[in-house]
């Protein structure tokens, strides 16, 4: 994992004229997205749910049909601006399958035409063709012939001259792919006797006479897509008085056992009967009906293969992925869900308490830089502390004032100590060098704390196994929207979890806003590292190393300022996510560490991974999945989904809301939460694995404050907006 680098990034002049160019690191996060869209389109066109339209033409007039055509037989030929109606010779018989080729049926039918010695011609639609192209290149193998039904078998009838180019286009370029052939051969979809053609159907195939197609249709029709039955289907199959035919069967659409049966029959009687079983041209005496492709055609279509599969394929995963990723989710909110009310029941009890009570003093540590506009609210909030304290301001290096302004305040056991900008680590270890007392509490500087706070804070060092203890962060600027869907996440998607791994004794995180420590427990594991940019994570997982306990205290809360813009937000984030894979990979060891400090390792390193990690970068297919459903269907079974997924989530909020005794009301963005914030967090995510991955470095990044973050109850004095600050990067 990369480092943090503390040195601040110049900026570098922009060059005239020249455009600015998206970052590798936001580009490839949307490349992967829409490379994920474009599978999913793919697979829903050749699995016909995209551009499909299967309605049938009512039949029309036939008053502009030539009566060649009305009259003659089931071959006709309108290329070259002929008009040609052909028919088969007696005891000439061409076996004809549609709609395939099928996984399951097709091959049964492929063996008994080989068993019988016999050909046939399959009319292949573009979609099953492009997904099971090794049954047509078998079919071609085997000297059957092989013709278009379309690609999504429409009813050309109702399509216009360029849908119609496009549908035999596509379907020959997946026998192409196939096959490496040309075929000339075409039987639209829905099409019957050549007595049926009528003044809707007749046009469409002079035009594909105009493609340089031959349109095929039957003279018999075993009905076989009714299933009446293997007698049924061979007495509808067998031509009347030793005549030519052209029949009509299936090897797809649904189950074929029947047809393959009857077919297994039909072969040895009719040829009993004199009758022969060739391909059409074979039977008709003319030149095949394939022309083999080479050159960019070819590869065209190998390519169009090829990419039909790798979509099949890669949605497939994507569905195991879903799956697994709705077994995580909801596995995850019931657990939430048991695991935080034992924690409620188990604090809440009439007679709980850690152990001993904690009334010495203890140092606050308040890492500060550019923190003019807060500082002052932060330091008198915790002037109203109800647990003695003393507090130390750690200015790293600001330029706008922040340590004269708490040097003016004047205020008792209140210190400030100077440094040049080094990070936050390294103002925490400064702070820890100058503090008086054993037990440490740390906040950030645009923090504000509650009168009991600290006290409820201290009060689990009552145990002596506990090292470090973390509290109740708020969102305190929850008024504006993307303010009101960060405190949706806080309160359940950061308080509800830690009631978890309290009760699992594998606290993952104390948040930097409030938490406290154990002086010894922090002087044994080294202090506070700049090794990766969660630092707060760093030093909970290392406690967790040494055998210490870290507890959860509900009732300790601070109210933070979180960003305000999305900008802001996505920096926040990024930094986030990045420092905890920075952390987990720090702490690997500890998968395999025994003892009571493997307990960690063993449980809380998994499940950090799992959910804070590799769940959320799968979380996404449920909303790729949604908007292919919403789109593509079947809406109706999508939006079902998706909205008890969405009531799911709502339980567990509301949940998380009630243990923490906050307002409901905000919870009524938390739909538009699921659809706009949580894709923001998705692609930090990824954005964060890509940097990983890559070994990119990620920098410190400042968020600009405006002090407007108060207690409740109003006892802290809203600051000025004073001049502002440079607001330059933390190294």
């Amino acid at each position: 994992m990369a480092t943090r680098t503390r040195r601040p990034r110049a900026a570098s002049p922009a060059r005239g004229g020249s455009r600015r160019r998206l970052p590798m690191r936001l580009l490839l996060p949307c490349l992967i997205l829409v490379a994920m869209m474009a599978m999913l389109m793919l697979r829903g066109y050749v699995h016909s749910e995209i551009l499909a339209d299967h309605r049938v033409q009512a039949p029309a007039a036939s008053d502009r049909v030539p009566e060649e055509i009305l009259e003659g037989g089931p071959v006709i030929d309108t290329r070259s601006g002929r008009t040609q109606s052909l028919s088969l010779r007696d005891h000439r018989l061409v076996l004809t399958f549609d709609d395939g080729p099928d996984p399951q049926w097709t091959p049964k039918v492929l063996d008994v035409l080989k068993e019988h010695d016999a050909h046939a011609v399959f009319f292949v639609t573009g979609t099953m063709a492009s997904r099971y192209p090794d049954l047509v290149r078998r079919m071609v193998e085997e000297g059957h012939e092989v013709g278009l039904h379309t690609f999504n078998h429409p009813d050309l009838s109702y399509q216009s001259k360029k849908r119609v180019d496009w549908e035999l286009s596509q379907n020959q370029l997946a026998i192409t792919g196939a096959a490496g052939i040309r075929t000339s051969l075409f039987r639209p979809p829905y099409s019957s006797f050549a007595d049926a053609m009528d003044n809707k159907s007749w046009p469409v195939t002079e035009y594909i006479g105009t493609r340089g197609y031959i349109t095929i249709v039957n003279n018999t029709d075993s009905e076989d897509w009714r299933k009446p039955g293997v007698e049924e289907i061979l007495r509808k199959a067998t031509p009347k008085g030793g005549k030519g035919a052209i029949v009509l069967m299936h090897d797809s659409g649904g189950d074929r056992h029947q047809t393959v049966q009857a077919l297994d029959r039909l072969l040895p009687q009719l040829k009993a009967d004199g009758y022969e079983f060739d391909s059409l041209t074979e039977a008709l005496g003319a030149p095949s009906a394939h022309t083999q492709v080479t050159g960019a055609e070819l590869w065209k279509g190998k390519a169009w293969v090829f990419l039909v599969g790798a979509s099949d394929n890669i949605t497939a995963v994507l569905v195991v992925a879903l799956a697994i990723i709705g077994f995580l989710v909801i596995s995850r909110f019931v657990l939430m869900l048991l695991l935080s009310g034992v924690h409620a029941r188990r604090v809440r009890r009439r007679g709980f308490r850690w152990g001993n009570p904690v009334f010495e003093p203890v140092s606050v540590l308040v890492p500060a830089y550019n923190e003019a506009k807060c500082i002052e609210n932060t330091v008198r909030s915790l002037m109203a502390s109800e647990h003695p304290i003393e507090v130390i301001v750690i200015d790293d290096g600001s330029s706008d004032g922040t340590a004269r302004i708490v040097e003016a305040m004047g205020l008792p056991n209140v210190r400030v100590v100077r440094q040049l900008n080094a990070g936050k680590p390294a103002a925490l270890n400064r702070g820890l060098a100058n503090a008086r007392y054993d037990i440490i509490v740390m906040m950030d500087g645009d923090t504000v704390f509650e009168p009991s706070t600290v006290r409820e804070l201290v009060q689990p060092f009552g145990d002596p196994r506990v090292g470090a203890v973390a509290g109740n962060a708020k969102v305190g600027n929850r008024d504006s929207l993307i303010g009101a869907w960060q405190h949706i996440e806080y309160v359940m998607g950061f308080n509800l979890d830690r009631r978890m791994y309290d009760i699992l004794r594998c606290m993952p995180t104390i948040p930097g806003a409030v938490g406290a420590f154990r002086r010894s427990a922090l002087e044994r594991v080294g202090g506070m590292s700049d090794d990766t940019l969660a630092e707060d994570t760093d030093i909970t997982m290392a406690m967790h190393r040494d055998g210490w306990r870290v507890v959860y205290a509900e009732k300790a809360r601070a109210w933070t300022e979180a960003p305000e813009t999305v900008q802001q937000l996505w920096s926040q984030r990024y930094r986030w996510s990045y420092g905890t894979m920075q952390a987990i990979w720090k702490h690997r060891r500890a998968l395999v560490e025994r003892g009571p400090s493997g307990r960690f390792g063993r449980v809380g390193l998994p499940l950090v991974s799992l959910f804070m990690v590799l769940a959320p970068l799968l979380a996404p297919l449920i909303d790729v999945f949604l908007i292919y459903g919403l789109v593509f269907g079947p809406t109706q079974k999508t939006v079902v989904a998706w909205l008890g997924v969405l009531a799911i989530q709502l339980v567990c909020a509301a949940y998380a809301f009630r243990l923490d005794r906050e307002r409901m009301t905000h919870l009524i963005s938390l739909p538009l939460q699921q659809i706009l914030y949580r894709q923001l967090m998705y692609v930090v995510l990824l954005q964060s694995w890509i940097t990983a991955l890559t070994g990119g470095r990620l920098r410190w990044q400042k968020l600009r404050r405006t002090g407007v973050v108060e207690a409740p109850g109003g006892a802290v004095p809203r600051q000025r907006a004073g001049s502002g600050s440079d607001r330059r990067p933390v190294g």
